[in-house]
Order: structure tokens, then sequence, then C-alpha cells
């Protein structure tokens, strides 16, 4: 199957899932999730970087301001120094990436097999 357009995913989608092969709630598995991020999200505030080990880290960085110019006018505009967050794929997600889904006829879901996707870690 060729698709042009990658599907999205939402936090709802992945709670459903989650829950469905758990057989934890809902409830409790969006909690967790919720949880999950917000504890990311604070980390990165306090500027901390954050490992994930053969998934990926999460870090963030200084973009130092720079002068850029407005393709239309040509005008010269100052774009401020900024905070911003930078993903590095660690190697295992790399590799699951670059091979791609496993053919159809062996996943239920478009990108996953019978059992979930393989465990990163």
């Amino acid at each position: 199957m060729d698709r042009t357009q990658p599907n999205t995913i939402t936090k709802r989608d992945l709670v459903q899932r989650i829950s469905a092969r758990t057989g934890q709630t809902k409830v409790l598995v969006r909690d967790v999730i919720q949880r999950f991020l917000d504890e990311i999200s604070a980390e990165l505030v306090r500027g901390n970087r954050l490992e994930f080990r053969k998934f990926g880290v999460f870090e963030v960085r200084s973009r130092p301001g720079r002068i850029a110019q407005n393709p239309k006018t040509l005008e010269k505009v100052e774009v401020p120094a900024k905070r911003v967050v930078k993903f590095k794929v660690g190697n295992v997600l790399k590799k699951m990436v670059e091979e791609g889904p496993p053919p159809a006829e062996e996943a239920a879901d478009p990108g996953v097999g019978p059992n979930g996707p393989p465990p990163i870690g």
C-alpha cells in the first residue's frame, strides 16, 4: 500500500491501543501518558537532557540571534536568540524507521505487528 500522506496518530489513539493491549483502563493509561509527557516537558524547561537508550535523546539547545531577510520585500529583520528542543534518534529506532513497516499480511495495524511494535529497550 503506497500512501502519500502519513496517518496522524493522536494521544487518544495511543491511549486506546495501550489500554486494549494491557487491559488497563483508558483513564489510567491516559493519566500515565500525560504525566510522562509533563515530566519530559518539565525537565526540558529546566534545561536538562533526557536520554531513552536505544530510542533517542531530547535536549535543549540555544539558537543564537541572527539577521534574516524577508524573501518578498528583501527587508532585513532581526531574529532573536531562542532555546529550542532537539531530538536525536537512537540506533534501534533509527533502524526500525529505515526498515519501514512489515508487509501488510504480517501486520494488523499499519506498521505494527500482531503483538504490537517490537520492544525498543
